[in-house]
């Protein structure tokens, strides 16, 4: 059951539905200049950008429509609450239904702003509506497409800045890191792009391409380094790659889906491994390993089971020296029969595949990737981190006894108690 990709969604020839392609990335001139090149190949394309430089100030985005043959829209909005999330569900899908009815049979490009992380675009248009009818019976999300630019590639992802460091803030309280954002935004992607036009494929080029391969090994990657409208046209627009269906990347083990490739051996000084146990995590040893872990790699992801709150997943999220974890719901075996049928098939498939007498479908699978780390020290400072023999033998409700830094981290405590 377990793969690195799955197929994007199949488009049906009778859809006739505008494809909305979606252009993030945490480069915006490399971004803008995609798009640009997308509208040289097809003149008619409408491509819709955002400048949010003025919402946390007064609560104002700036929308850009054009085409090829220049500017259709240059409108300043002001919403009744200064975030992103109100900037998509009050302007951003009310004007991509609009321009998709306006020009029914023209295609569009979104060009998202850095701090705009596409899962929440495609998201917001699986649920909400618009003059009472859903986004999607107006427009197909046909693709989104990560542009990176090597030359600020690396530095973004190994940042230990906030977005708040560079005012690219979604609300007040946006708490989000530059590196954490770059990230997601890769990871999210079906298609990425290294933008390097006009310049000779080098040594660092293709240390970065296989960086990329290896944070998101299930997308398809591409190196423009010729400006050539028709090539990029025909390899990122109308490609149904964009999967609906798709697991979010550090759930996709639960799914059955690999979290991640397991390339131990450095490519290019790249390297990739993904760690898997059967027992859990005692929480005070992987407390005190956490500054390990998101020191020596770029990025990590995936999920865990720790021993103090043997009912929660947990979710592992790790990038320019910090660490985010959340609740990602209980395991399976912790979850009454009746309520089995919530979870999707997949996972209930590869839980059954997988299931152990004594734990059920507990597990942990994290990926981290990197520049230079031995993946066998890592993989023996998680190994240190789990529970010991006589531990394990003590059982669950002594493990809820442990001293446990997490506790109340993952609103849980009164569910793990039922």
């Amino acid at each position: 059951m377990s793969q690195l990709a799955q197929p994007g969604s199949s488009v049906s020839p009778a859809d006739l539905r505008p494809a909305l392609t979606l252009l993030t990335g945490f480069a915006p001139k490399a971004t803008r200049e995609a798009a640009d090149l997308l509208t040289l190949a097809d003149p008619s394309l409408l491509v819709v950008t955002y400048d949010l430089a003025e919402l946390l100030d007064n609560g104002t985005v700036r929308r850009l429509v054009h085409d090829g043959r220049g500017p259709i829209e240059d409108e300043r909005v002001t919403l009744d609450h200064g975030c992103i999330n109100c900037t998509i569900r009050e302007d951003l899908l009310p004007a991509l239904v609009r321009l998709a009815r306006a020009r029914p049979a023209v295609d569009l490009a979104l060009v998202l702003p850095p701090s705009m992380e596409p899962e929440a675009v495609t998201t917001a248009c699986g649920w909400c509506d618009v003059d009472g009818a859903p986004v999607t019976d107006a427009i197909r999300i046909d693709s989104v497409v990560a542009v990176c630019d090597p030359g600020t590639l690396l530095e973004t992802l190994d940042s230990d800045q906030d977005l708040a460091d560079r005012r690219l803030q979604a609300a007040d309280d946006d708490t989000r890191s530059v590196s954490e954002v770059a990230a997601r935004q890769i990871e999210f992607a079906d298609t990425v792009l290294l933008w390097a036009p006009d310049s000779e494929r080098d040594y660092e080029h293709t240390r970065l391409s296989v960086l990329l391969q290896r944070l998101n090994p299930w997308a398809r990657h591409l190196v423009l380094d010729l400006p050539e409208p028709a090539w990029l046209s025909a390899r990122i627009r109308r490609s149904g790659r964009f999967d609906p269906e798709a697991p979010e990347p550090h759930g996709r083990g639960l799914e059955g889906y690999a979290v991640g490739c397991h390339e131990p051996e450095p490519d290019c000084g790249v390297v990739a491994t993904v760690y898997r146990a059967r027992r859990p995590f005692h929480p005070e040893r992987f407390h005190r390993a956490l500054p390990t872990l998101a020191g020596r790699t770029l990025r990590g992801r995936g999920h865990l089971w720790l021993a103090g709150q043997p009912d929660t997943i947990v979710a592992w999220e790790s990038s320019g020296g910090g660490v985010s974890m959340g609740d990602l719901g209980r395991w399976l075996a912790a979850t009454p029969d009746e309520e089995w049928e919530e979870s999707s098939p997949e996972r209930r498939v590869n839980a059954d595949l997988h299931w152990d007498a004594d734990f059920g479908d507990r597990g942990i699978e994290l990926a981290f990737v990197g520049i230079h780390f031995a993946a066998d020290e890592l993989a023996a400072v998680l190994d240190a981190c789990l529970l010991t023999d006589a531990e394990a033998a003590e059982g669950a409700a002594a493990w809820r006894e442990y001293p446990d830094p997490f506790d109340g981290c993952f609103d849980s405590k009164e569910r793990n108690q039922e």
